[in-house]
């Protein structure tokens, strides 16, 4: 059997907040040169706290429902191409009637919600985010979250939440960033609706991943375009891009069925993407 050669990148952004400049322009321009199919993508403006853990000062905040309204003009720019990840500011607003119309009407393009405990400064399992829950369940949406960097977003508390929400799939982007993977890669074997990302994840950890819980526990992503349009072939200084380790090297390491559950059927199962 011929297996169909896709890649979905599930982890993307655009917005221009403290040193982050990314475009939609930037990204369909790296989808189609290096080849990704389908991408989903939050909107960075909805930064809480800075890479300090300091608070972002009120005028160069916007309500998460201005961004979400943005991100969905954005993606209906490119259909078929772009997907929306709803960036939900988790210390200080909740997803309002506003918000879930919003939702409602642009079902057909949402298709997760995204939680940032490090530029919000608040854990996952903390009770406060029990609508986001609710929400995500009436919907049937997938909950993705930064893991790593601050206490609140280490990845034992988003493991708490989807241990006490085993209705709900939840994706922990980066595995812990920052860290050895190691206790992200533990917990990730723990529990049916717990998945991984590759977001800045090394290869090796990826590869141990499968090795321990077979290919459908990790998911393609990339931060895309963080370092700029090219992000997929280089970092910022010039170096080779991690992600050119996974399109290549990788790629020769796995059985084609593996490979192709990390690169694109984990991300249409977990994220309903037809």
């Amino acid at each position: 059997m011929t297996i169909q050669k896709m890649i979905i990148d599930t982890h993307a952004h655009i917005g221009h907040i403290l040193d982050f400049n990314m475009t939609t322009e930037q990204l369909l321009y790296s989808m189609e040169r290096y080849g990704v199919d389908f991408t989903l993508f939050s909107h960075i403006e909805a930064v809480e706290f800075d890479h300090m853990g300091n608070a972002v000062p009120p005028e160069f905040q916007r309500s998460q429902n201005e961004l979400f309204r943005e991100a969905v003009a954005e993606a209906r720019k490119a259909p078929g191409k772009l997907g929306v990840l709803p960036w939900l500011k988790i210390h200080g607003e909740q997803p309002d009637r506003e918000f879930e119309a919003i939702l409602k009407e642009n079902r057909g393009i949402v298709y997760g919600l995204k939680l940032h405990p490090f530029h919000s400064r608040t854990a996952p399992d903390d009770p406060r985010l029990e609508p986001v829950y609710e929400l995500a369940m009436k919907y049937n949406l997938p909950v993705v979250s930064h893991t790593g960097g601050c206490e609140e977003a280490m990845s034992v508390h988003l493991y708490n939440a989807a241990k006490t929400h085993p209705q709900l799939d939840f994706v922990m982007v980066h595995m812990d960033l920052g860290t050895d993977n190691k206790t992200a890669l533990d917990l990730l074997g723990r529990l049916p609706n717990l998945y991984g990302d590759t977001t800045w994840v090394p290869v090796e950890t990826t590869v141990e991943a499968i090795r321990r819980y077979g290919s459908q526990k990790m998911l393609f992503g990339t931060d895309n375009p963080i370092d700029g349009a090219d992000t997929l072939l280089h970092n910022k200084a010039g170096d080779r891009s991690l992600y050119q380790e996974y399109f290549h090297e990788l790629k020769e390491r796995l059985g084609a069925e593996e490979y192709a559950d990390l690169m694109f059927r984990n991300a249409q199962r977990v994220f309903h993407i037809s």
